[in-house]
């Protein structure tokens, strides 16, 4: 059986965030990235956050990577509307249960950019039969080989990389076989 992603819209951002851990009510953003579809506009930016309450999984899997001026929350909601324009596009994440939560509370009860439903990109490969947590015994790295990304070229736990690597996979499976 051929394995193909068929999209009902293609105004569609890739997004993916980092955060300090996984508790919803007081953890916070550490970073977004954001990719459109075509590939040609790219958003990161990094967010002032508490150090004192890092989880110690992303103290030694995200904070290395985290090299940038950080940036207020009122500038990130600027830019992403910016980045976002008029259209509403639809946000595609990979763990959206966590990253529209912290989006949301991100702005707060703000009008956000976007469509009001975001799409949950590991319901996508579990509607396609392919394993939601991208892994091939234990390795991620190994799922993506397998429908042919290389891995190498990304930083993983970087949230732009992360958007990219998400949106090169989104196109590998929406193309024709």
């Amino acid at each position: 059986m051929e394995k193909k992603l068929q999209p009902f819209s293609e105004d569609i951002v890739f997004f993916d965030a980092e955060f300090t851990g996984h508790d919803l009510a007081n953890d916070q953003l550490m970073s977004i990235g954001m990719v459109s579809l075509d590939g040609e506009r790219e958003m990161y930016f990094e967010l002032d956050y508490d150090k004192e309450h890092v989880s110690e999984w992303v103290r030694e899997n995200v904070v290395p990577y985290l090299t940038q001026e950080k940036i207020s929350r009122e500038d990130a909601r600027t830019r992403i509307r910016e980045f976002c324009g008029k259209s509403e596009p639809h946000l595609v994440a990979t763990v959206n249960q966590y990253d529209m939560a912290f989006w949301h509370k991100l702005f707060n009860g703000e009008e956000e950019p976007i469509h009001p439903i975001p799409i949950d990109f590991a319901s996508m490969l579990f509607a396609i039969g392919l394993n939601p947590a991208r892994d091939i015994d234990g390795e991620k790295k190994n799922f993506f080989a397998s429908i042919g990304v290389d891995t190498e070229k990304y930083q993983i736990h970087n949230a732009l990389d992360d958007a990219r690597l998400m949106r090169e996979a989104y196109i590998i499976l929406t193309q024709e076989k």
